[in-house]
This record gives structure tokens, sequence and C-alpha cells, in this order.
């Protein structure tokens, strides 16, 4: 979650992004059902502060064999 934060936070400063991609199914039914998970709803207000700036918010599975490049980079 502190991983998509960091990525909303940035694209607000660069880039006209809307649309998030991650590897973790959690971390969008988190964001999708937040009543759901209770535990986490501390860190699922900053998140759902952050989506306010973004009017077509999405968040998309990419299985991380689909996503190489992604970690590739993270890795260099």
């Amino acid at each position: 979650m502190e991983a998509l934060r960091w990525a909303m936070e940035s694209m607000l400063q660069h880039s006209t992004c809307q649309s998030f991609g991650t590897d973790c199914k959690d971390l969008i039914a988190i964001i999708n059902e937040p009543h759901a998970w209770p535990s986490f709803a501390t860190e699922l207000e900053r998140i759902e502060t952050l989506k306010i700036c973004f009017p077509d918010f999405k968040i998309t599975y990419i299985p991380r064999a689909q996503n190489q490049i992604s970690d590739f980079r993270f890795l260099s």
C-alpha cells in the first residue's frame, strides 16, 4: 500500500496518469472494498484522499510474470 501511495503522490507532481497497476490482488480488494479490511483503515485514508485528485482513478491487476519490465527497472 505504501508503494501505491508513493506512486500516486509522484504522479500528482509529474504526470497526468490515472491508471495504476499492481501484482497484489489484496491491494485491489482493499481499495475496492475498504469496509471488508478494517485493519487497513488508517493507511487507506491517505489513498482515499489521493484518489480525489484522480477523477478517472483506476487500479488493475497485472500478474508479476507480465510485468517484468518494471521488475527489472526496480532491480537496477
